[in-house]
């Protein structure tokens, strides 16, 4: 029986990263659904049969770019998370600026009174206090 299934499956897509946050957002929303409002419960059933369909399709290609679509819109978001906490930890050593001709963020040290910062993407010089 497992063989059969396995080569069922041969040619078939399967799971990837964009169908696990489907299946957790539609879990969530049919949860959530369940308590409140009928109409997310069946907004999440519709995302629990469009990741079925993602899973047995054969148009790999396809879903390749569907995935790949969503991980770099996820790098995006959790980028710009990522690099606030950065700042964050950092801000007792470090102070951050933006370099006014390509908006770079720039990190120099602090407590070293005015200097010259550099930037090291289009190496224009402006001068801030540390």
């Amino acid at each position: 029986m497992k063989e059969r299934i396995r080569q069922w499956m041969l040619g078939r897509y399967g799971v990837d990263q964009f169908g696990q946050f489907l299946n957790i957002t539609a879990l969530i929303m049919v949860v959530l659904g369940s308590f409140f409002f009928r109409l997310l419960a069946t907004f999440g059933f519709a995302l629990i049969l469009y990741q079925t369909f993602r899973i047995f399709s054969r148009n790999i290609g396809k879903r390749s770019q569907e995935n790949l679509a969503y991980i770099s819109l996820q790098r995006k978001i959790t980028g710009r998370f990522k690099s606030a906490v950065q700042q964050v930890k950092q801000s007792r050593t470090h102070r951050f600026y933006s370099c006014p001709s390509c908006k770079q963020k720039v990190r120099v040290p602090k407590g070293k009174g005015k200097i010259m910062i550099t930037c090291p993407k289009c190496r224009a010089q402006f001068e801030r206090k540390s």
